[in-house]
């Protein structure tokens, strides 16, 4: 199975993937959110990447930066096991300069299939919020 096998089936559900990381006492936080494919913004290679904020699954991705996210379409799932980068205000990543994070965050929204008619206005948003891209490189893909 391929990445962008497991992007087919997340985008017949309009980008929404099962997201995993692990808390500080090991056990699991899950969350749904858009995903999609993006080409990494320093080494050009295809990652999953999803835009996440807030403390909890930032501070798990921080403290270690792994995830498993899991697409589904009806009875198909299919599930990415990955190291992470994470992008943003807060977590500079070498080679991506900070005025670049706001394209970033839009690549990935219509990656996931997101449109918006405002941009500047998810601009603002992402901004105010602090938002971040999570950039995940596969180690294991499975499905069923």
């Amino acid at each position: 199975m391929e990445l962008s096998d497991v992007f087919a089936l997340c985008a017949g559900e309009q980008g929404l993937v099962v997201v995993a990381t692990a808390r500080a006492d090991g056990t699991i936080q899950s969350s749904v959110v858009n995903g999609g494919l993006i080409p990494h913004p320093v080494t050009g290679e295809q990652v999953f990447a999803f835009v996440t904020y807030g403390p909890a699954k930032l501070g798990n991705l921080r403290r270690r930066p792994w995830t498993a996210v899991t697409a589904r379409s009806g009875w198909r799932w299919a599930t990415v096991e990955g190291t992470v980068e994470i992008v943003g205000p807060d977590d500079p990543l070498p080679g991506v300069a900070e005025d670049r994070i706001p394209g970033l965050l839009r690549d990935i929204f219509t990656s996931a299939g997101g449109t918006h008619d405002d941009w500047d206005e998810f601009d603002a948003v992402m901004a105010r919020d602090r938002r971040a891209a999570v950039l995940v490189t596969p180690t294991r893909i499975y499905s069923n």
